[in-house]
């Protein structure tokens, strides 16, 4: 049995000193056949410890049905880094933030429209202790004091940053150990004073998270946290980005220095993120600052190890910093792994046509609505949803209008594209109507909901309704396209080249593979969608960037015949994508 404690401005493990140098690996960003490589690669590094993230909605993904299988097995994710003599500290939300989908929280949280998120609010409460209830009982034995690699936990995420409601870390701190949990508990927020005050809990460990100026932020730890251990938890050792900015990186020089820092300080330190991932299918979320930003696919983060687990100038740099400070030589870590083969497949011509418009009766159930709901209304979490209803005619130069469009909307008016709207630049659009009337469709993206800050309730969809002039239009038919399941979409062989009409469509192709290796998607002909490998959702692609290439793992594919899909919202000129050996992140 061993436990973490805190004394005299240190750790104790079983009463011997211990400097946590630590990484995140976000288990539900791997695939995990992967799960072994990164941790071999993390300890190769000199790091002893790994800390994950565990978003509820992964794990609880409709309400009161549980999933803890496939990339979703915490338990097996933890054990097998115990086995690699890694130490783990585990934040189990309910709220993480991570650049993920809603902050880990499950959407369907969204349908109880009087619920308060984050506080003491019962009907809330109700539900997380639901979820410990189920996730807390599979974690229990794999704590230290049981004999397992888990040696801490956090409370909540960076509450500092949302809230002041410490009756609410209390409540979350006290469910945690009424479940068992007997390890060290802690809590993690910015070095400021509002956060400070306002994240933390007395008589529980405080940390901090910053990505520079370790000094000025340990200082300000101080005036609140005289005694104990100084510990970064979330060193930002590189960035997220976002669609339609630049592909953020950091000099490695420069993170080795702070990291250097740090360590001779005497803190311990949790690289946020030592490995990123993927935002694979639509778990990617968002954030809202000025406008709402959207993140892009790849979790690459620029971190020591890249998005398909190679080691980059930072994971050498790092690796150094850690030698130089233990007195070692980076040979006497363990080996690193053999290099996962990269793989070129080529170009695939996606011969095989669907167009979304005309076969929404066979993808959806419709629902009838007076109004234009959001998704969570109709019980949707995902994907997409579209809005169709007849408009009186005629009428000659009026205008559009989707209020509060969550987040990006395509209108077709009898079947024509008409122009897009977008959450960040939602002008109306003009409309001529004939003298008949003509049918309104509009195909709305949710593009990921925020995951941070106080915008935090994102209904997706079309949220507070659609007007012609002033005049709100009402009797909608309504159909979910959550597209979790693509085996009723009704194919047909089609030219390479089609008319440039911008209807969603979804296309399939196969290709076939002797040996499997990782590839990169390349989309240069497409606009913006999302692609399937074998049934799974790799996630989505946008022409704008900055992201150029999506991340396949080779345990993806099969050995023989693999069908590939994209729906692609507007246009591709040829439908053909191409497998390369090298990502393009921009």
């Amino acid at each position: 049995m061993a436990i973490l404690q805190a004394q005299n401005k240190q750790f104790l493990l079983d009463g011997k000193p211990l400097q946590l140098i630590s990484g995140a690996i976000h288990y539900f960003r791997v695939v995990p056949e992967y799960w072994n490589d990164r941790l071999l690669k993390l300890k190769a590094c000199g790091f002893n410890t790994v800390e994950t993230y565990i978003p509820w909605n992964l794990h609880e993904p409709q309400e009161n049905v549980f999933n803890f299988d496939g990339i979703a097995n915490i338990v097996r994710f933890v054990e097998q880094a115990g086995e690699l003599g890694l130490h783990v500290i585990v934040r189990p939300s309910p709220y993480i933030c991570a650049e993920w989908e809603f902050g880990g929280f499950p959407a369907w949280l969204l349908k109880y429209t009087d619920m308060r998120l984050r506080c003491m609010d019962q009907a809330y409460l109700e539900k997380v202790d639901r979820y410990y209830d189920a996730l807390i009982p599979l974690l229990v034995p794999l704590l230290s004091t049981n004999g397992g690699p888990i040696i801490a936990m956090q409370i909540e995420n960076e509450y500092g940053s949302y809230g002041n409601d410490t009756a609410y870390l209390t409540y979350l701190r006290d469910g945690l150990i009424n479940r068992g949990v007997d390890v060290m508990l802690f809590t993690s927020d910015g070095p400021e004073d509002g956060m400070l005050q306002g994240g933390t809990v007395p008589g529980t460990l405080a940390t901090v998270n910053f990505g520079s100026k370790p000094e000025e932020a340990f200082d300000k730890f101080r005036e609140y946290r005289v005694d104990e251990p100084l510990v970064c938890m979330e060193y930002w050792n590189g960035w997220f980005d976002h669609w339609l900015k630049p592909h953020h990186t950091r000099d490695a020089g420069d993170v080795a220095d702070v990291f250097d820092r740090m360590l001779r300080a005497g803190a311990s330190v949790n690289f946020y993120m030592f490995h990123g991932g993927t935002n694979f299918g639509f778990y990617n979320g968002a954030n809202y600052g000025d406008k709402y930003e959207a993140t892009i696919t790849s979790y690459d983060y620029d971190s020591p190890l890249s998005e398909c687990g190679d080691e980059t100038e930072k994971y050498k740099a790092v690796r150094s910093v850690i030698a130089n400070y233990l007195g070692k030589d980076v040979k006497d870590f363990p080996e690193l792994p053999a290099p996962i083969k990269k793989k070129s497949y080529g170009r695939i011509t996606l011969a095989e046509k669907a167009d979304m418009l005309d076969h929404l009766p066979i993808l959806s159930e419709s629902v009838k609505c007076v109004y234009p709901e959001p998704m969570e209304k109709l019980g949707q979490s995902y994907g997409f949803i579209v809005y169709s209803t007849h408009v009186s005619g005629p009428r000659s130069g009026e205008k559009l209008h989707l209020q509060e469009v969550h987040d990006r909307a395509q209108v077709f008016l009898d079947g024509v594209y008409q122009g897009t709207v977008e959450r960040w630049d939602s002008r109306p659009l003009p409309m001529d109507i004939p003298a008949e009337g003509a049918k309104l469709d509009i195909v709305v993206e949710n593009m990921g909901r925020v995951n941070y800050g106080p915008k935090l309730k994102d209904y997706k969809g079309i949220t507070e309704g659609v007007r012609m002039n002033n005049q709100f239009l009402f009797d909608w038919t309504i159909y979910p396209l959550p597209l979790d399941n693509l085996t009723a979409i009704p194919f047909e062989r089609s030219a390479e080249v089609s008319e440039r009409n911008d209807r969603p469509a979804f296309y399939r192709g196969e290709f076939t593979v002797e040996e499997a290796g990782d590839t990169f998607i390349r989309l240069d002909s497409w606009t913006k969608g999302v692609v399937w490998i074998n049934g799974f959702n790799l996630g989505r692609y946008w022409e704008k960037g900055p992201q150029q290439t999506l991340y396949l793992p080779a345990p993806l594919l099969r050995i023989g015949r693999n069908e590939i899909i994209v729906f692609e919202l507007h246009h591709t000129d040829t439908p053909v994508i191409e497998l390369t050996d090298t990502p393009d992140l921009g």
